[in-house]
């Protein structure tokens, strides 16, 4: 593999640039800084106490949305170092791509996005932009983070199977390579982590999983009928499903890259189709994975609590929009430039579970 990037990465030389314009440091590229700013921002540091699949505090060993972006990136930078892609822009996006994620996980979104019906909606996607481009606010100039804007074209893209692209503003049909290696590793991330953790809490039993083939797959690879330990064997089957999808991803996007013939950035932006893909074969392997997880984890009583969060967040809601002076006076303010409601719904959006629940309890007495 070459130290340099490819003619369809994106570069230094080839970027649109912020929004505002700003002086180059000295020994960062810009990439590094949006990176940067991702990793030093409040939402991301509030991502640690955010619903994964399981609540927070329930086992310090199951994932949370912090963890899980940092799997992600991990996957991305991986996958964009193999394709002399850029490897900042991909973790800055990878790292971003859940900011905007409410507590509780989807069921949280799906209630607040109920309450919010009659003043726009809420989806995580649209409020990870919102937030980068708004409510984040360490500069005294100007709110947001002034990301670039293959950045935030990559988080205004973001898609799959359970994420809806944000993008109403971008003219681009798509995003940058770059920004694709996010969301194929955001999907080989969650799949492979949420299967380690539902068979960690019990909620799978492996039985469950003889019909996957990409489980058996796994398995024989790993020869896991020779390993007694079964956190051993739970942990190292999942983390071959990630390699196993990881490689294919890698040789199959090589493939697409040469049939395509790319030889910029800008050939990427107005394709309908994605480059950086599964092979036919191993995306139907991991659709019946998902499909396993959708019904036996996602939907199981235990994980989705959604009474119970109903209530959590109607009750919360409709406190705040009787007395908005409950919230910090930052929200209170954002009333000049937002209607009431959705200041609230930034406000409660923002919130940790375990600040959230406390948040609820304070204000029923």
């Amino acid at each position: 593999m070459s130290d340099a990037l490819a003619d369809y990465a994106v570069t230094e030389k080839n970027t649109r640039g912020r929004t505002l314009p700003d002086k180059p440091h000295p020994y960062r590229s810009d990439f590094d800084r949006d990176r940067d700013r991702i990793i030093h921002s409040e939402a991301f540091r509030r991502l640690e106490g955010k619903t994964q699949v399981f609540t927070p505090g329930l086992n310090d060993n199951y994932r949370n949305r912090l963890t899980h972006s940092i799997e992600v990136a991990q996957i991305g930078r991986t996958i964009a170092r193999s394709l002399n892609l850029n490897e900042a822009l991909t973790e800055a996006i990878c790292l971003a791509h859940d900011l905007g994620h409410p507590p509780f996980g989807h069921t949280g979104e799906k209630v607040l996005n109920e309450l919010m019906a009659d003043f726009g909606g809420f989806e995580h996607n649209q409020q990870t932009m919102h937030i980068v481009d708004f409510l984040e606010h360490p500069y005294p100039d100007f709110n947001g983070l002034n990301l670039l804007y293959e950045t935030r074209l990559g988080l205004a893209k973001h898609s799959g199977p359970y994420d809806a692209s944000a993008d109403k503003t971008f003219p681009e049909k798509n995003c940058s390579l770059e920004g694709q290696v996010a969301n194929i590793a955001d999907r080989i991330a969650y799949n492979c982590h949420d299967l380690e953790d539902g068979l960690r809490a019990r909620v799978i039993e492996p039985e469950k999983l003889n019909d996957v083939e990409i489980f058996s797959k796994a398995k024989l690879q790993i020869q896991a009928d020779t390993i007694d330990d079964y956190v051993i064997r739970r942990t190292r089957t999942a983390k071959a499903i990630i390699n196993i999808l990881v490689g294919d991803c890698i040789e199959t996007s090589r493939s697409n890259l040469v049939a395509e013939n790319v030889k910029a950035p800008d050939e990427v932006y107005y394709k309908d189709k994605n480059l950086i893909t599964l092979s036919q074969q191993s995306h139907n392997q991991l659709s019946r994975l998902e499909k396993l997880l959708f019904e036996n984890l996602y939907m199981h009583n235990s994980v989705k609590a959604e009474d119970q969060v109903r209530n959590w967040l109607s009750a919360l809601f409709g406190r705040l929009c009787k007395e908005p002076r409950i919230m910090p006076k930052f929200f209170q303010g954002l009333v000049e430039h937002q209607p009431l409601q959705r200041c609230i719904c930034d406000y409660i959006a923002g919130m940790t579970d375990r600040y959230c629940l406390a948040k609820v309890e304070s204000l029923s007495h």
